[in-house]
């Protein structure tokens, strides 16, 4: 007798089985594929779904655009600036958008401090609001009389930008100053929560009010 193992007749071993590469590359396909159309239907309709519907729920006049009407006319959006000329308006901000305040094209100048380019047209504008308003010129100016926002579509003003030109308004209306003023408070928006960005005046309410019609606007302003 021989000591050891013993090997059984060849025939009776078991074969291993090796899978074809091609089923082992279509093995994780079925739960990639379906994982994907869940995530598509979740992330790509219920979702947007849900957050528009709590939307129209809980905030129906943002959810519309903040839209401005007039006896039943929309006159704009309370969220977006419109150009403004002649001495009877509060005018906004510079737009650096070539039709200024067009939405369709909302841009900065991607103007840096150290361009010419930049102080001549700073240079320009401040001329401008000092002979518009009437000041004298050393008197400081709000900034944002003379710099357009990085949007082109800034709808607002600080109070100081807005005060600064009450007494043109004043007279173009042939109104006091004080009832300017009164209608300026109106149109204007403390910080978010008393704590987050600074007042603003909105332009287009105030126009609408001097031009005397009774605003009540959608949504913040």
């Amino acid at each position: 007798w021989l000591s050891g193992a013993c090997c059984g007749h060849q025939g009776r071993r078991h074969v291993a089985l090796h899978p074809s590469p091609g089923l082992i590359m279509r093995a994780p396909l079925r739960p990639a594929i379906g994982l994907l159309l869940v995530m598509s239907v979740v992330t790509g309709l219920l979702y947007p779904l849900a957050v528009s519907g709590v939307a129209q729920l809980l905030f129906p006049a943002q959810a519309h655009g903040s839209l401005i009407t007039v006896d039943g006319r929309v006159v704009g959006s309370s969220l977006v600036g419109q150009a403004f000329a002649g001495d009877q308006w509060l005018i906004g901000r510079p737009s650096a958008i070539g039709t200024p305040y067009d939405a369709r094209t909302s841009s900065g100048s991607n103007l840096g401090p150290t361009s010419p380019v930049l102080d001549s047209l700073l240079a320009l504008r401040v001329r401008q609001v000092r002979l518009r308003e009437g000041i004298a010129g050393d008197a400081p100016l709000p900034v944002d009389l003379v710099t357009a926002s990085g949007s082109g579509l800034d709808p607002h003003l600080s109070p100081a930008a807005a005060a600064l030109q009450v007494p043109r308004l004043a007279r173009a209306h042939r109104i006091s100053e004080d009832s300017v003023r009164a209608i300026l408070a109106r149109a204007t928006r403390s910080r978010e929560f008393g704590v987050f960005g600074e007042p603003r005046v909105n332009v287009l309410l105030v126009n609408l009010m001097l031009d005397g019609h009774t605003i009540t606007p959608s949504g913040a302003f």
